[in-house]
C-alpha cells in the first residue's frame, strides 16, 4: 500500500512539474522525484531508470502481529535494475532502451 501511495504522489508531483498529463512530459518530470511517506521515510525515483530507491528494514514479528525494527539503512538504497543472481542480466542495460 505504501508503494502505491508513494507512486501516485510522485505522479502528481511530476504532473505539476510538467504542467501537463502528456505521458512523455510526465515521464521526463518523474526523474529524481522524492516523496516522504506517512512513515517519515523519503524515497527517490532514479533519474535514469525510474526504479525507486527506498529504505530497507529488517524486523521481527511481535506476538500482537506488529513489528520491532531491529535494523534499518540510514536512508534510501539505490535500486539495482536487474538481479545479479539471474543469468544474462549482466548484459541488460541499466537505463531504459529509447524507442
Amino acid at each position: 500500500m505504501e508503494a502505491t501511495y508513494i507512486g501516485i504522489n510522485m505522479w502528481k508531483q511530476a504532473v505539476e512539474k510538467a504542467k501537463s498529463t502528456d505521458v512523455d512530459k510526465v515521464i521526463a518530470a518523474m526523474s529524481g522525484q522524492t516523496f516522504t511517506a506517512p512513515s517519515g521515510i523519503t524515497s527517490k525515483m532514479d533519474e535514469k531508470n525510474h526504479h525507486l530507491h527506498k529504505s530497507v528494514f529488517i524486523g521481527e514479528v511481535k506476538a500482537d502481529g506488529q513489528f520491532n525494527v531491529v535494523w534499518k539503512t540510514p536512508g534510501p538504497v539505490k535500486a539495482k535494475p536487474w538481479s545479479p543472481f539471474i543469468e544474462g542480466n549482466d548484459k541488460k542495460p541499466d537505463e531504459p532502451v529509447k524507442k
